[in-house]
């Protein structure tokens, strides 16, 4: 049997499955003309979170209304996982006492795909009823300039030629709002749901370089201007739910359901989709309550419409001194450590002790406390509940892809605290799991496990640029200063110099110590993990 609206109606073959509890025809015809939710950014987090969340309003009657999805990267999801599925999905939520809950997503209303689709597109911005555009799109979607800090050509384009005709991400996202401008007038909301630092303002600060410069080339007038600056709003959140890639494994339970055409593919591009998303059961969301224009009634789902220090403090909290720096320093040890997935690289003893003390004793005592959530509260839940689900099956690999992009906040951040307080006891010389992170993951970088052996590095935009720097270190060597200053002394990496913070020296000494040959890896973890070498903090 086939995800189809036809098969949805013979509810007799979907035992075990929650189903939609509302009409799908209807909602879609409604949605379509009076769209109130776009999303750009197919991939798997969208559908099992966002998607999920108007499946609720619409199950309780608080909306008729659907989502409408747009791909503007990875056209390929929509033609492989959505458009031969009717936009239906398939939602499995694994539970770490090995229960699934099973859902069948019937709230996304239609599936774009930004190239071929752009006039729908640029008829739902023109639409007064829309009120907020969110965004899945990653960190590096945000970044308009290449390593040398030139503009990207597309960029550069879209800033001498206007808004007609745009070929970059943000000069066609700038552009549909001009038309909404000029078609209604009506405020309009631009949220980032990205999981990185002050995402809302990073997509601000990426559409102000364009329309800035379209103003002084002339290219729009004081209206347009005050318009694009003053009725957009750009609302931070802090988003949270581990969403790996698609589970041969859930594909098999699928199929033994008596569903086909649920195996998962990998696209050109490299997105790894299906019909279906796996994920975990917590789920934070918190949003910084500007939306002049009105938003969905998500509140009504225990989601957090707060103040943006809080939305701050909360997602400075989860991006830089729990989650996820523990994420990038747990996935690069278990990639040289030959794990493949987090739930059994979390039980390796060095590795789960590392990640508790790098978070517990040197991130959150500088981190923020947003009041509204404990971090002590959500870090106890991540290390019991959430990483050691052998259900989830997240692996390192998916962690570690575009890591260049995500240090400056999982690490930098941290370190910029620890380097402007006057409290004696933070000095960054008393670190050694945060510079033992970032060591970890240049050692990851040489693409040599720890036994010797060539492994595969997952995509990152600055993969070969840091590789380049890198070379000519092999283990059994050592790497010198001049090797290692370029990318550690790389404010573009991690939004300071780490020489300059007083730790570049001691990543430089990790790094060294785990390419001392084979086994260097395991044997360096384990001697900073143990809280008897009080002499290593000297």
């Amino acid at each position: 049997m086939k995800l189809s609206l036809e098969n949805l109606e013979k509810k007799v073959n979907w035992q075990g499955y929650r189903l939609p509890d509302y009409d799908i025809q209807a909602m879609r015809e409604k949605t379509r003309e009076n769209p109130t939710w776009l999303h750009f950014g197919a991939g798997n987090i969208f559908r099992a979170f966002p998607a999920v969340l108007v499946q609720r309003m619409l199950t309780a009657g608080l909306t008729d209304k659907g989502i409408i999805c747009c791909e503007g990267y990875d056209e390929e999801i929509i033609d492989r996982a959505y458009r031969p599925f009717d936009n239906l999905s398939l939602c499995v939520t694994l539970y770490a006492d090995g229960a699934l809950k099973k859902e069948v997503v019937g709230s996304i209303a239609e599936s774009l795909k930004l190239s071929v689709d752009s006039d729908r597109v640029a008829e739902i911005f023109c639409n007064p009823s829309l009120q907020m555009v969110s965004f899945t799109i990653t960190e590096k979607a945000y970044i308009l300039r290449d390593s040398e800090n030139n503009y990207h050509a597309d960029v550069q384009e879209d800033m001498d030629n206007g808004p007609d005709d745009c070929h970059s991400f943000m000069g066609k996202l700038a552009s549909l709002c001009l038309k909404r401008m000029h078609a209604c007038g009506t405020p309009l909301s631009l949220v980032s749901m990205d999981n990185c630092f002050n995402n809302g303002h990073r997509l601000q600060r990426a559409m102000l370089e364009i329309i800035n410069s379209w103003f002084q080339k002339g290219k729009i007038d004081g209206t347009e201007f005050a318009y694009l600056t003053g009725r957009i709003s750009f609302p931070r959140t802090m988003i949270d739910k581990i969403t790996p890639f698609p589970n041969p494994k859930i594909a098999a339970v699928l199929r033994a359901d008596g569903l086909d055409m649920v195996k998962p593919i990998k696209t050109a591009k490299g997105s790894k989709v299906a019909c279906f998303v796996n994920t975990e059961s917590p789920q934070y969301l918190l949003m910084e309550d500007v939306f002049p224009n009105g938003h969905p009634p998500l509140e009504q789902l225990g989601i957090i419409f707060t103040s943006g220090r809080i939305v701050e403090k909360s997602m400075e909290m989860k991006a830089c001194s729990t989650l996820n720096p523990m994420d990038t320093a747990m996935a690069a040890f278990g990639s040289l450590l030959g794990y493949e997935t987090i739930n059994c690289t979390v039980r390796d003893e060095d590795i789960c002790t590392f990640i508790t003390n790098l978070s517990h004793l040197e991130c959150m005592p500088l981190g923020a406390d947003p009041g509204v959530l404990d971090p002590d509260e959500f870090v106890h839940e991540i290390l019991t509940i959430r990483y050691p689900n052998p259900y989830l099956n997240d692996t390192c690999a998916r962690i570690m892809t575009d890591t260049s992009r995500k240090v400056s906040t999982r690490y930098g951040v941290i370190l910029s605290n620890y380097y402007n307080s006057p409290v004696p006891m933070h000095r960054v010389s008393h670190l050694r799991f945060i510079p033992l992170a970032i060591a970890a993951w240049l050692r990851y970088l040489i693409g040599v496990d720890d036994n010797g052996d060539p492994m595969e590095l997952s995509p990152d935009p600055l993969l070969e640029s840091l590789q380049k720097k890198l070379s000519g270190i092999q283990l059994g060597g050592e790497a010198t200063y001049e090797q290692l200053y370029p990318i550690l002394s790389d404010r573009t990496l991690f939004g300071l110099n780490t020489f300059e913070v007083g730790c570049g020296e001691r990543i430089i000494d990790f790094f060294n110590q785990m390419i001392a040959g084979p086994g260097a890896v395991r044997a360096t973890l384990h001697r900073y993990c143990d809280d008897k070498d009080t002499d290593l903090l000297i």
